[in-house]
């Protein structure tokens, strides 16, 4: 493990009092004070992760973004005191690197189901659909996304972040947040049974 990745992996608790923008502002003359960043979001990267490419490749994909964030840090934007978008973004391009990974995930879903993740989506499992059932809709209907699609959607239901931040975070316009989300959300609301995707976003 490299210098930078001990670091950032530092079962460091979350630093109470300091923004992320003012903590990466300090790492940059101290760098311990990254940890506290690590501490902070890992465990909302790993869940990211997790979901998209599975327990075989959550962990490095935790680890490299944020070995990628610690030699960034010098780049971020201290205007954003709220470090989670670009993590997430970090994120979403490790990702990218596995796409064939990511793919094999959403086909093994829609072949035989899974059990969903715990909340994001995962709320369209309710009592009157078997969630197996509904897995197996989900990995069809994810794995039907063009990959520019399924980035905005998974980082707008399981990232939790707002048109804005998918806009700074992609680095692509808000308009084509909006109507990629738009196709995304339209796609899945027509694969996923019972009305579940309304539940859904009667629920954000």
């Amino acid at each position: 493990m490299t210098a930078a990745a001990e670091l950032v992996s530092t079962d460091a608790a979350p630093e109470v009092g300091r923004s992320d923008a003012q903590l990466i502002a300090s790492s940059l003359h101290d760098p311990e004070d990254f940890a506290a960043i690590y501490g902070r979001h890992a465990r909302t990267v790993h869940r990211y992760a997790y979901r998209r490419v599975g327990p075989e490749h959550a962990e490095d994909v935790v680890a490299e973004t944020f070995v990628a964030a610690f030699r960034r840090r010098a780049s971020y934007d201290l205007d954003r005191p709220d470090a989670r978008p670009w993590l997430l973004g970090i994120a979403t391009r490790e990702v990218a690197q596995l796409r064939r990974a990511e793919e094999t995930r959403y086909r093994a879903m829609a072949r035989v189901g899974t059990t969903l993740p715990e909340d994001g989506l995962a709320d369209l499992a309710t009592t009157n659909v078997a969630a197996r059932a509904a897995g197996r809709a989900l990995g069809e209907a994810l794995y039907g996304l063009r990959s520019g699609d399924r980035d905005v959607l998974l980082l707008w239901a399981w990232g939790d972040l707002s048109y804005e931040e998918i806009a700074t975070t992609l680095d692509i316009k808000k308009g084509t947040v909006r109507s990629r989300l738009h196709r995304a959300r339209k796609l899945v609301r027509a694969a996923l049974p019972g009305g579940l995707w309304d539940e859904q976003e009667d629920a954000r």
